[in-house]
């Protein structure tokens, strides 16, 4: 389903030309505004990729058929085509591996310089994700959000505040692989616990933090064991997870106490809550609860969304 809100549209690239788009702008993002390695080939074609573009999936805000924002998925299907997920590379996601149902990883988010002052864009891919969770039936998402640099000292307060107050569950936790670093990057880099608890300040520690990673904390994300230096795309990297069946209760009893905060509230005055319901909801029902869950994450331009249908996909991954 395409998400349509005046001239902008979320939804998944359908063909070729749209996924060389979204590797362009992660490009300009990521390579040229960022600094990240490039190959030869890739600032020839001015395209960041890697091997696993190749079977995932692009969720892309258009706007005016420009590509404006996007985020990389890969489900377990896709990543077994692959022998495994990009987050693999930098973190021992094993346990989560084992667990039932689908999951997915995302990767690469990046919206366009021109762009990043409309919260709308942003909006516009939570609601694409949102979406995608439902229709694939995912059971947790996962990924490496990430700050720009090569020292993770310099968000100090931001990593060490996520490790005392919001690591995953054991039976879930991701670790990183230190091992994995280059040569000449110091593997004890990689603790998380780099202020002592009693340093540590909550309200700097939220200032140092992404938009992404705020984002994800509101969702109620926990976030895996490690911090990874990725010298070659100048960036250290943290591993993040959203259980989706637990959403409500986890951002429920974050924010408001209680795990059943939000009961005596109705269903579209609750987004997570309202996300849950729709994972747990028959499927005549679905597309009632998602608007619901959709006209809350839209907020002022939900009057203005219309919801429609894919289109047949005319896509060929490379």
């Amino acid at each position: 389903m395409a998400i349509k809100v005046r001239d902008y549209e979320v939804r998944l690239t359908r063909n070729k030309e749209e996924r060389k788009q979204v590797r362009q702008l992660r490009y300009a993002v990521f390579c040229e505004e960022e600094g990240a390695y490039a190959t030869e080939e890739q600032k020839n074609l001015r395209e960041e990729y890697d091997a696993y573009d190749r079977f995932a999936e692009y969720m892309a805000v258009f706007h005016k058929d420009k590509i404006v924002g996007t985020y990389r998925i890969i489900d377990r299907n896709d990543a077994e085509k692959m022998g495994g997920f990009y987050t693999e590379t930098e973190f021992n996601i094993s346990k989560i591996k084992k667990s039932n149902g689908n999951i997915a990883e995302m990767s690469r988010a990046c919206v366009d310089r021109e762009y990043r002052e409309n919260g709308l864009v942003m909006r516009l891919l939570w609601a694409g994700l949102g979406e995608y969770v439902v229709k694939r039936k995912i059971a947790i998402l996962f990924g490496v959000p990430s700050w720009v640099g090569k020292n993770p000292a310099e968000s100090a307060q931001a990593i060490s505040y996520l490790y005392y107050n919001h690591l995953s569950p054991l039976h879930l936790r991701a670790t990183v692989l230190s091992e994995n670093f280059a040569d000449d990057v110091n593997p004890k880099m990689s603790q998380m616990n780099i202020l002592p608890r009693a340093f540590v300040d909550e309200e700097i520690a939220k200032k140092q933090m992404t938009p992404l990673i705020k984002g994800y904390l509101r969702l109620g994300a926990t976030f895996g064991r490690g911090v990874f230096v990725d010298k070659d795309f100048g960036s250290y990297d943290i591993f993040v997870m959203v259980q989706t069946k637990n959403i409500d209760k986890t951002y429920q009893k974050h924010f408001a106490g209680s795990e059943n905060a939000f009961d005596k509230f109705d269903i579209k005055n609750g987004p997570l809550h309202t996300l849950t319901r729709v994972l747990m909801s028959p499927a005549t029902g679905a597309i009632k609860v998602v608007r619901s869950f959709f006209d809350f994450l839209l907020r002022e331009d939900a009057a203005d969304a219309e919801f429609v249908q894919d289109a047949p996909s005319e896509e060929d991954k490379e």
